[in-house]
C-alpha cells in the first residue's frame, strides 16, 4: 500500500541520501490522483510529441491518470502564466520550453518569472532546429538554393512560426541576420496549427523542432534543407548540417522540459523526475526518441535550472542582436 500523503517527510527524512536525489514516487505516497501537465501549445506541435508519449508511459507505470492540458497563446506565455498560479501541491506539472527562456527578453510585462515562480524539474529532450520548406511551394532542394532563390526575391516567402518570441520565431530572425535576407513572418499560436499550414501549403517554410517535422520529412510531405546544428541528426543522416551548406554559425536547438509551480514540496519534485527518468531510460522511449532526432538527456533539478538561467541570458543576446520585435 502506498503511505499516505501526510506521512510523506517522515518517509523521506528516514531515507538514504544516497538514494533521496531519486526516490520512488510510490514511497511518498505520490500520486494518489491523476496529475495535470500543463503544456502551453495547442496539440499537434513538437511539446506534445515529447509531451504525450513520456505522459503515457508514466500512466503506465505508476497505475495513475498523468493528463495533456493544453494552453496555447502568446507564444506559450499563456500557458506559463495559468501553471506558475496551479497549487503547489505535486499534482500540476509545466511542460515549457526554450520558448520560454525567450520570452522575457520579448514580453516585458510578464506576470510569471521562468526562473523565480517555478522549480526546475528536468530536461525532456533537445532537438536540433531543422529548415523545412512545403516542396510544392519552394523548389529548392539545398540551402545555396533557397538562398539564392530569397536574395533574388526579398519578401517574397514566408516562414510560420509558433507564435512571437518563440524559438521557430527567433531562429528565422537568426537566419535573416546571418544570411542577410529577408523573409516575411507569421506568428500562429502553436507549432502544431503552423505546422499544419505548411504542410497544406498555407506558408512556404518553417524553422521547426526536427521532433514535429520529422514524420512529415519520412512522407515527403516536407522537405528538410539543413539542421541548425554541429553534426547530422542520426534519424536524418541525409540532412546537411547548416555549416555543411555555407552558413557556418547557424545553430539552434529546440528543448523541452519539465517545471513544477514555486512551493511544490522538493521530495515529491524529486520523485517526478525520478519516474521521468525511469520512463525515458526504457527502451520504447529511447528508441521513439532516436526517431525523432534526439539523444536521451540526463539534467535534472538545480542543474536543469542553471541551464534554463544560462539560455535566458544567451537569448536575450540573440533578441537584442537580431532587433527581433512582436509582429
Amino acid at each position: 500500500m502506498n503511505a499516505p500523503l501526510n506521512r510523506r517527510h517522515a518517509l523521506i527524512a528516514g531515507a538514504s541520501a544516497l538514494t533521496a536525489p531519486f526516490a520512488h514516487a510510490q514511497g511518498s505516497g505520490w500520486p494518489t490522483k491523476p496529475v495535470t501537465i500543463v503544456v502551453p501549445f495547442p496539440p499537434g506541435g513538437g511539446t506534445d510529441a515529447f509531451a504525450r508519449p513520456l505522459f503515457a508511459t508514466m500512466t503506465k507505470n505508476l497505475g495513475r491518470q498523468f493528463v495533456i492540458d493544453n494552453k496555447g497563446g502568446a507564444g506559450g506565455t499563456v500557458g506559463a502564466s495559468v501553471a506558475a498560479r496551479a497549487a503547489a501541491d505535486g499534482y500540476t506539472y509545466f511542460m515549457g520550453a526554450v520558448h520560454h527562456s525567450i520570452a522575457p527578453s520579448m514580453y516585458p510585462k510578464l506576470d510569471y518569472d521562468i526562473e523565480r515562480d517555478f522549480v526546475p524539474v528536468g530536461l525532456v529532450s533537445s532537438v536540433p532546429q531543422v529548415i523545412v520548406v512545403n516542396p510544392s511551394r519552394v523548389q529548392a532542394k539545398t540551402l545555396p538554393e533557397l538562398l539564392e532563390f530569397i536574395r533574388k526575391n526579398p519578401g517574397k516567402l514566408n516562414y510560420g512560426s509558433a507564435g512571437n518570441g518563440t524559438s521557430h520565431h527567433l531562429a528565422g530572425e537568426l537566419f535573416k541576420l546571418q544570411t542577410k535576407t529577408f523573409i516575411t513572418h507569421i506568428p500562429y499560436r502553436g507549432a502544431g496549427p503552423a505546422l499544419q499550414d505548411l504542410v497544406a501549403g498555407q506558408v512556404d517554410m518553417m524553422f521547426d523542432g526536427l521532433g514535429s517535422s520529422a514524420a512529415h520529412i519520412r512522407g515527403g510531405r516536407l522537405r528538410a534543407i539543413a539542421v541548425a546544428a554541429d553534426k547530422r541528426a542520426v534519424a536524418f543522416p541525409d540532412v546537411p548540417t547548416a555549416a555543411e551548406s555555407g552558413v557556418p554559425t547557424y545553430k539552434v536547438a529546440t528543448w523541452y522540459g519539465i517545471w513544477a509551480p514555486k512551493g511544490t514540496p522538493a521530495d515529491i519534485a524529486t520523485a517526478m523526475a525520478g519516474e521521468m527518468r525511469k520512463a525515458m531510460n526504457g527502451d520504447d522511449l529511447k528508441t521513439m526518441w532516436t526517431s525523432l532526432g534526439t539523444e536521451t538527456p540526463n539534467l535534472w533539478g538545480a542543474e536543469f535550472g542553471r541551464f534554463v538561467g544560462a539560455e535566458v541570458k544567451r537569448w536575450a543576446e540573440v533578441v537584442k542582436t537580431s532587433g527581433a520585435k512582436l509582429d
